[in-house]
């Protein structure tokens, strides 16, 4: 298999009374893929899981693995450990498995982890290398290495900005591997060096323009690549400027997209001047012509 174009790492929505809002998932999910998102990944770092119970999480699995089966979308869950890879089922295209985190256990022992989930795994692995997270850093060569591994198609690739083993390893990417940007503010460089599509939680707000980046970069249009990038990246910084997904939640909020900004400790709500800046940012990027 081959990944390429643009995935919402959705969020999980909560209703007035704190559980988990099934149907605005389920809208959400759908208006992202009808303004041109590619996929959708569940249980990714935006969706809170770490604050979601077994049964909230697999509620969220199944609503989304059902929306992307209805809409013929491809479906990346988040799942680092065995146990979470053999639950996963068929709708799944792959899994996104972060890189051991805190242990910082050196590059071979990564390579060896990554082996050895992937040989157990029932569906393919793209790994979630955020070294400014996991405190393990990796060259280029071990990216290659880890490329190169069976049952690892992808790289959701996030170390912070472009450094120069993403330079030296986007030049010699191994045939069918998918290098997907991780860091919002960051994803147009990396489309410009040869990625192949982003996995970008700023793509819950303006998904049609971050879906015109990336297929502005891959038909080699630069002249609308470029300008597109800077006010996406100029977007990106200011939902981020808390902890995710609280300004992205504020905003969709605000755009009556979600019932609740709500977060789920240990986060806290974003500030209202956060959320007023973000949403200046993404009127003035809606008022821009296509």
């Amino acid at each position: 298999m081959t990944l390429h174009g643009l995935y919402v790492p959705l969020i999980t929505p909560f209703d007035e009374r704190g559980g988990v809002d099934r149907d605005a998932l389920a809208a959400l999910a759908h208006e992202v893929l009808d303004a041109g998102a590619t996929g959708l990944v569940a249980l990714g770092t935006t969706a809170e899981p770490h604050a979601l119970d077994d049964a909230e999480r697999r509620a969220v699995v199944d609503l989304v693995a059902g929306v992307c089966r209805e809409r013929r979308a491809a479906l990346l869950v988040g799942a680092h450990t065995l146990e979470a890879l053999r639950a996963l089922g068929g709708d799944v295209a792959a899994a996104l498995c972060l890189v051991p985190p805190f242990l910082r256990p050196g590059a071979e022992a990564v390579l060896a982890h990554f082996a050895r989930l992937a040989e157990a795994s029932p569906v393919p692995l793209v790994v979630y290398h955020v070294p400014y997270r996991t405190g393990q850093e990796l060259s280029a060569g071990a990216l290659r290495r880890l490329a190169e591994l069976p049952g690892i198609v992808g790289i959701k690739h996030a170390v912070g900005g472009i450094d120069a083993d993403t330079v030296a390893f986007l030049a010699d990417v191994p045939p069918g591997f998918a290098v997907l940007g991780g860091d919002d503010a960051y994803v147009s460089p990396l489309l410009a060096l040869g990625g192949h599509g982003g996995i970008l939680a700023s793509a819950h707000v303006a998904t049609a323009d971050f879906a015109a980046l990336v297929a502005a970069w891959r038909t080699g249009d630069v002249a609308r690549a470029r300008p597109l990038g800077h006010r996406l990246a100029t977007l990106s910084r200011a939902l981020f400027a808390e902890p995710n997904p609280a300004v992205i939640k504020a905003v969709l909020h605000a755009r009556g997209r979600i019932p609740t900004p709500a977060v789920r400790p240990p986060l806290l709500p974003a500030t209202p001047t956060a959320t007023a800046q973000a949403l200046r940012y993404a009127a003035a990027l809606a008022a821009i012509p296509a």
